[in-house]
């Protein structure tokens, strides 16, 4: 039965490049290789803790978002920071997880060993 399938024309399978629709997407190696920016995802769930699973990079670029979800908790309760999937920090944002541990506003769980140890190196500059 499948031999009675055509396939589509060539022309109906790919926009040419001067279309619309093509026009100013990254190509395959730029996605592949992050060229797109870094993706950040945060998961929120409630339980009897509020957490939030942090995914992919935290930089300066987006370490705001991280600060607004935070911020926008009330204040009084210790909301947990799950950094299990978290793929890469760079100093911004460690200053802000710092700055969010020692004010007891976070308990950072699953930290990678070298963010904690960052942490640890900004303590003690302050």
């Amino acid at each position: 039965m499948l031999s009675r399938i055509s396939p589509l024309p060539k022309s109906r399978l790919t926009a040419p490049a001067g279309h619309p629709y093509v026009q100013g997407l990254p190509n395959g190696p730029a996605i592949a290789f992050g060229a797109t920016g870094p993706m950040l995802k945060i998961h929120r769930s409630s339980g009897r803790t509020v957490v939030f699973t942090v995914s992919g990079q935290l930089d300066a670029d987006n370490v705001n978002e991280l600060c607004q979800v935070v911020d926008s908790e009330p204040s009084g309760g210790v909301l947990v920071l799950d950094l299990a999937n978290l793929i890469l920090a760079d100093r911004d944002a460690v200053r802000v997880l710092r700055q969010y541990e020692a004010r007891r506003r976070v308990v950072l769980r699953n930290c990678p060993a070298y963010v904690r140890t960052w942490i640890g190196c900004e303590r003690d500059q302050s």
